[in-house]
């Protein structure tokens, strides 16, 4: 993590993601006084059409056909009435252009003329950064766009809930310094496995 506090915090407007956004800015003000928050419509989550609010058994059991489809080539068919990966992507990119525009206003451009490989003694450079709190498929386009990698690889991504993922720009080049990292939820895990063994103990479960 860089050091310092982050130059904002962007995040969907969904009630879920803004909460989220909530408690991160919660747990810096203990380093920092403040850090901006600003709600961006282009990581809204992806438009499920009439997969919206319904639970995956229900979707596999009224469109089986359709949910194969979307898992197989995603950009060739998703949910019905839904956005296309296409559609989501034309809002994604203006989104991370804003927010790479802003971070990069606060700090200079750097070099790619040091070491690239992390480890080998030259100094961590200190350069703003900022936080995106967003969504599973969001994340997923957000990705592919930093890399310039084709929609069709829409599904080689995972991503956690609440899982970190770490981009650093190095000159302009992005750089992927960690992914889908889950360490900080560890304690919550602990506290749910705990929970579990208590219930199957007070059952009898084997």
């Amino acid at each position: 993590m860089p050091d310092g506090t982050p130059r904002e915090l962007v995040h969907s407007p969904l009630r879920r993601t803004a909460q989220t956004a909530e408690r991160i800015v919660d747990a810096a003000r203990a380093v920092a006084s403040t850090v901006p928050m600003r709600a961006d419509d282009g990581f809204l989550e992806i438009g499920q059409g009439e997969w919206e609010g319904l639970h995956r058994d229900e979707i596999g059991a009224r469109f089986g056909q359709e949910l194969a489809a979307w898992r197989r080539t995603p950009t060739l068919v998703w949910a019905p009435g839904g956005e296309s990966l296409a559609d989501v992507a034309t809002r994604v990119r203006p989104a991370i252009a804003t927010m790479l525009d802003r971070l990069a206003a606060g700090g200079s451009r750097g070099s790619l003329d040091r070491d690239q490989v992390a480890g080998y003694g030259s100094a961590v450079s200190d350069h703003p950064w900022s936080v995106v709190v967003a969504h599973d498929g969001v994340f997923k386009i957000s990705l592919l766009t930093l890399f310039d990698l084709p929609l069709e690889r829409f599904w080689m991504w995972t991503m956690d809930l609440c899982a970190i993922t770490v981009v650093e720009f190095r000159a302009g080049r992005p750089v992927l310094r960690a992914h889908n990292l889950t360490g900080h939820l560890a304690g919550l895990l602990d506290e749910a496995a705990q929970a579990t063994q208590d219930v199957r103990s007070r059952s009898g479960a084997l």
